[in-house]
Parts: structure tokens; sequence; C-alpha cells
């Protein structure tokens, strides 16, 4: 399959999504990643239709591509736009090429293997190869807290299709995600009790205090099967007053759905209010479910491995950690492969980057994944 990829122009294109920072709780930001992708799809000419988001949350975009059987089931691509970085990320890691890595806030989450999937698209349209079924894309704005706004209408337009392909980071250099494990966000919130911390210190019940000794008591819940981290806190509003209130909260992951609804039982059991109105309750969040590789993933997978053998590279898969919207698609039943995204290391963090010669590698795979799905019925 001869397609005409150009690094450079990739790595130029990529660099504006890059550029353009869209953290989650930021709707403007956000907004403008969308109208920026939406430019870019409308470009290629798939047809967009921007879908107002979650109060207090950006925008999404549903899109297809132009095809003979467009508007019957088919492939959904599906990614998210929003990252973890706030605004002004950009200064400390810039977008910046260094040997054979290229850095940038949420370049491997996820906006890389995004915009490498869109590219596959695009470069099978200027060969003039059709994908046997048709090509759809839906950009969300809240995956990287859960996805508490958007899940509906994910399972809806999943439902709507035959094959969910998720370009999320690849895992073990080159695999793809075939399953992930259950994961649990919950809300913690201490109650105090008000004093002077100088006159009358001893009077009043500090609620950071309380979160202090919670969140010792709650990492010490971790064992092989479930785990539990305190990652977010807030507390206090001034510094000669004993805290009345502190918030927090906290995450739990366990390879098996059992093993995650034990950990939410214990951490709910954790709850205690007293009769004058301290204490600690827990409140259950947003809760992916466990996706376990069935048979139809499987068969995506092995569709998967024969693109890649094209290309001549090998292609593992594997179960992951870290929660995606392919949770959502995978525990629904509907064939979905996660990981197709970019390789690299440091997501989440001021290393982030992805391996660049991944870029291409990726866009290839992916446009030979389009190609093969759906051969038999076609």
């Amino acid at each position: 399959m001869n397609l005409k990829l150009d690094l450079d122009r990739m790595l130029d294109g990529l660099q504006r999504w890059v550029e353009c920072e869209s953290p989650t709780f930021d709707v403007e930001a956000v907004n403008r990643m969308m109208t920026l992708a939406a430019d870019d799809l409308t470009a290629m000419g798939a047809s967009v239709e921007r879908i107002d988001g979650p109060p207090g949350l950006g925008d999404c975009l549903r899109a297809s591509f132009p095809h003979p059987r467009q508007g019957e089931p088919g492939i959904l691509i599906m990614a998210h736009l929003d990252t973890v970085h706030p605004v002004g990320t950009l200064e400390k890691l810039p977008f910046r090429r260094d040997g054979g890595r290229c850095y940038g806030p949420g370049i491997l989450d996820m906006k890389g293997g995004t915009f490498a999937a869109l590219q596959a698209v695009s470069a099978l349209a200027d060969a003039g190869l059709e994908t046997p079924l048709p090509v759809y894309v839906l950009l969300t704005c809240d995956e990287e807290i859960g996805s508490p706004g958007t899940r509906q209408l994910i399972e809806a337009e999943a439902r709507r299709h035959r094959y969910i392909l998720v370009p999320e980071p690849a895992i073990n250099g080159n695999g793809v995600v075939s399953g992930r494990y259950a994961i649990a966000r919950f809300n913690l919130t201490a109650h105090g009790r008000p004093s002077h911390a100088g006159a009358a210190l001893k009077k009043g019940r500090s609620a950071i205090r309380e979160m202090a000794r919670q969140i010792l008591a709650i990492e010490d819940m971790t064992d092989d099967d479930c785990t539990f981290s305190v990652g977010v806190v807030h507390g206090g509003q001034w510094v000669n007053c004993v805290s009345t209130e502190c918030r927090a909260e906290a995450l739990s992951m366990a390879k098996r759905q059992e093993d995650l609804d034990h950990g939410v039982a214990r951490m709910l059991a954790r709850s205690e209010i007293r009769e004058d109105g301290t204490g600690f309750r827990v409140e259950l969040g947003v809760v992916r479910p466990v996706w376990e590789p069935d048979q139809g993933t499987m068969a995506l997978y092995a569709k998967a491995e024969a693109a890649a053998a094209d290309i001549g590279l090998s292609l593992s898969h594997g179960s992951s950690g870290g929660g995606s919207d392919g949770n959502f698609t995978g525990a629904l039943g509907i064939p979905t492969l996660d990981g197709l995204g970019l390789s690299g290391d440091g997501y989440h963090t001021l290393e982030e980057h992805i391996n660049i010669d991944s870029l291409l590698q990726r866009t290839r795979l992916m446009a030979g994944l389009l190609r093969k799905l759906g051969e038999v019925e076609g």
C-alpha cells in the first residue's frame, strides 16, 4: 500500500495541535482545540458536527468521511482532546524535537495518536484507496476526568458501529491494548470544628488533620488485587483558623471487577459523621467498568496484527491499567482495540514525548487496519 506520508509535514501539523493547549477544566481552551480539529477534519473532506459540551466542560465533535456506504454502521475512531496540562505548560515543556523524540504537553496522551489516525484516513483518500466500511470520528472533552459528562454520548455513538478504534498511547513499546482494568474515583470530605488557631487551638478539630490521617489509611489499603491513591487535596482558608473542611479525590484500580467492587465497599465504609458534625465522608464518583478481551476484540486484534505484518512490524497486545473510553465500549461487548496511538513515555509529566518513528509507523498501521476491517462483508 503506497501512502504518501511526509514526516516533516506531519510534525508541523502535530505541532499546531500540541501548541493549542487544552486542559479539561478550561472550557475556552478545549473549545479552541475542538475548532482546530474541526477545521482539519473539514479540510480532509469530512462532515463535522459540533456537539455542545456537558455543563462546565468543552464541546465534542462527531465527524464522518465520504463513503458509498456513509450512514451505515462502520468503524468509529474515538479519542479525547483534553489534557492534564494547564495552559502555560508550553513554557516548561515546549514543542521540540530532540533526536528521535518529540516533546510537548499532550503529545502522547493523546493528540499524537489522534492526529496520526486522522492522517491515515486522509492518506488513504489521497491514494484513492477506499475502506470497506465507512469511517467515523468522535472527539470528546473530558476523558482525563473519567468522562463524567460524555459517557452516554460515547456509548450511544459506539452502539451504532461495528468496530471501535482508540488511538491512546501504545503499550510495551509497540503494543496495543485489548483490555483495561476497572477504575473508580471517590470524592472525600473531612469535616472539622472551627477555632482560633492561636488563642483556642484545643477547642477546634482540624479537618486537614483528619484528612491526613485518612489519606495514610486509604493508601495503606493497597494490595495486589486493588490499588488506592489520593491525588488531589484542598483544605483550609486561613492559617490562623482551625480548618473546618478539607476535600480530596481518590482513585482505585483493579484488574477484576469483583476486586474493584470490594474496594469500593471498603472505601464507602470509611464514612463516619459524628453527632457534632465532624468526621469523614466518602462519595463514589466516576466508575470505569473492567474491559476484558472477548472473541470480537481478539478477532479485531488479529486484523491489526496482520496489518502490522504487512508493514514489517510485530504487534503485541495486553490489558492495561489506566482508564480510557475503551473501557466503556469494550465492556459493552463492541469489538474494541485501544492503544493504537504513538509510542513514547512521560505522559502526564513535564517529560511527555513521542518516539518520532512511531508517527509514520502507527499512521501506516491504522491505514492498513482500516483497509482490512469489513473485507469479508464487502
